[in-house]
């Protein structure tokens, strides 16, 4: 995938007590027992994730951290959400997050707080995206997504248009419309950003041309 894909073996211990950059050791076993639980084969998941086979199984035993988009797409693929995912407790019906309890996670140069409760629908995520990262992956599953530019400014391709956002703008749009996120600024762009995780064969990442296509 993106060569901004993190190589580092996830850590051990709760997420509070993890480095900046490192995902909860728990998230590999999690990965293959949902994907057992959805009654898949490593290959039809890998496929349907648009991964290579030896690359899930990697994921899956620790030796690949996944990225963000990584993460969502198997969360579709398997019905699940990110949240489950990284092994999180189901929260209360009616829930309040508070700022403290925010736990920064960092996957693929993206840095993003859960902003909503797990094990719902539709997904509330706080995203820092740096400059340069990930410009490259276009996405493409079911579902709606919205976003907010809460700093900085945002390029934004949705097909063939390229929009330029800045703060207090906002974008809602068909998941499936082939879709790619990059920071205009070389400080990277922060979001509030909402999907709906709506489970499908066929939600998949796919690579795209590089990130100065997006000029």
């Amino acid at each position: 995938m993106s060569s901004s894909e993190s190589e580092r073996p996830p850590g051990a211990g709760s997420p509070a007590d993890q480095a900046p950059g490192t995902l909860p050791a728990v998230v590999a076993p999690q990965l293959r027992a949902l994907r057992r639980q959805a009654s898949l084969t490593l290959e039809a998941a890998a496929r349907a994730a648009g991964l290579s086979p030896a690359h899930l199984s990697r994921l899956e035993t620790g030796q690949r951290q996944p990225s963000l988009p990584m993460l969502l797409a198997l969360a579709r693929i398997y019905g699940t959400t990110v949240s489950e995912l990284l092994g999180e407790t189901v929260a209360e019906r009616d829930s309040v997050i508070r700022a403290a309890a925010m736990e920064p996670t960092a996957a693929g140069g993206w840095t993003y707080w859960q902003a909503g409760a797990p094990g719902r629908g539709m997904q509330a995520l706080r995203v820092h995206v740096p400059f340069g990262s990930q410009g490259d992956i276009v996405r493409v599953h079911p579902g709606e997504e919205w976003l907010h530019v809460l700093r900085g400014r945002l390029r934004l391709r949705l097909a063939d248009t390229l929009h330029r956002l800045a703060p207090g703008d906002s974008a809602h749009f068909d998941s499936l419309t082939p879709h790619r996120i990059a920071a205009e600024d070389h400080d990277g762009v922060d979001l509030l950003f909402v999907h709906t995780l709506l489970q499908s064969p066929t939600a998949a990442l796919c690579l795209g041309p590089n990130p100065g296509d997006m000029t």
